[in-house]
């Protein structure tokens, strides 16, 4: 049985009910301690280790209620049924707020000790439960805990590992003398650095599974300023929401930004001429958002031939095929052009 070998605390002021208890209980395989009031009872429950304490209701001095209630300020306090001779709810009630796991009404005769017995299995069976839930959810927190670790870990290497490829990236642009060459192998390089910048938010947050794209778009948005700045200089511009989102879909917003802001910086304004750049991310409803960057240049002539290899725009428009998504292009009065995309937030 579930309560076979359980120790027992029975409080009552009445010593000939609390020798009965006795017996009774270790005939069920109980082992039984008895106290005749409640400070006795209390002296003893922080003495000595008990599964279940029966208090009774009705005591001169400290009675039932209190008594419970200060065995629930005991550090890891046992579970407690309360006993009483008395049918009135309003002292359920009472014993159940205050603290008590069960309520058994006393009766002469055997059938109060099997409906104090089978309360001493009910009771204990929730206990046991109740020690496997906690048991699992704190193995359940040690176990994320160490995932967390271990993606910490791995968002550290692949951060350092497109670190290093950025560098060999540098290396090589630096010993090529072809312009178009160097200028193509400059552009990856910022394409590695965007995806790098995701993995460096998320080794050095308290979030592993998801970035606060308004920090990692001003970090980016700060590169670009840089890798533009030569003259003309170009100012780039961010206003975003304070949205989260998983990893890949920050990658996706990462490339895409990178490149139509890089597309703006080379091709908007006139070789002589710098101008504004706006980047913006902003929340729509509850589970969607919008990416916008807009330029006040020269927009797109349709008629003209493509600038550049084409790569910038495949990369672009894979990605936003990746958040299930489409980048419009759009005139931006009175001049310029906006590009933007509508995408879920997971």
């Amino acid at each position: 049985m579930p309560h076979a070998g359980a120790r027992i605390l029975y409080i009552d002021d009445d010593a000939g009910l609390c020798r009965l208890a006795e017996r009774a209980l270790t005939r069920r395989g109980m082992t039984v301690t008895t106290a005749t009031d409640g400070e006795a009872g209390l002296a003893l429950a922080a003495e000595t280790r008990f599964d279940l304490v029966a208090i009774d209701h009705y005591m001169p001095g400290l009675d039932g209620l209190e008594t419970l209630r200060r065995l629930a300020q005991l550090p890891d306090p046992p579970a407690a049924i309360y006993v009483s001779g008395s049918e009135d709810a309003r002292v359920a009630v009472a014993a159940m707020k205050a603290g008590a796991a069960d309520y058994v009404v006393k009766t002469v005769g055997e059938d109060f000790f099997d409906l104090l017995t089978g309360a001493i299995a009910n009771v204990m069976v929730k206990q046991a439960l109740q020690r496997g839930k906690d048991l699992a959810e704190a193995e359940l927190r040690a176990s994320n805990a160490r995932l967390e670790a271990l993606l910490k870990e791995v968002n550290h290497r692949v951060a350092n590992s497109l670190q290093l490829v950025s560098a060999f990236v540098h290396l090589q642009s630096s010993q090529i003398q072809d312009e178009a060459a160097r200028a193509a192998l400059q552009d990856t390089q910022a394409r590695i650095a965007a995806i790098g910048a995701v993995h460096r938010r998320l080794y050095t947050s308290n979030d592993v599974e998801g970035v606060e794209m308004d920090e990692y778009l001003r970090a980016l948005v700060d590169e670009l300023g840089q890798a533009w700045s030569t003259s003309p200089e170009h100012r780039i511009l961010l206003i975003s929401d304070p949205i989260r989102l998983p990893t890949d879909r920050a990658v996706s917003v990462g490339v895409i930004v990178n490149e139509l802001v890089s597309n703006a910086c080379k091709y908007a304004y006139a070789e002589t001429c710098g101008g504004e750049i706006r980047v913006a991310l902003r929340r729509q409803g509850d589970d969607r958002f919008e990416l916008a960057v807009e330029d006040d240049g020269c927009g797109i002539d349709e008629t003209a031939a493509p600038k550049g290899t084409g790569l910038g725009t495949k990369l672009v428009r894979t990605m936003a095929q990746s958040l299930q998504s489409a980048v419009v292009y759009t005139p931006n009065a009175p001049q310029g052009l906006r590009a933007s995309l509508v995408a879920s937030l997971n």
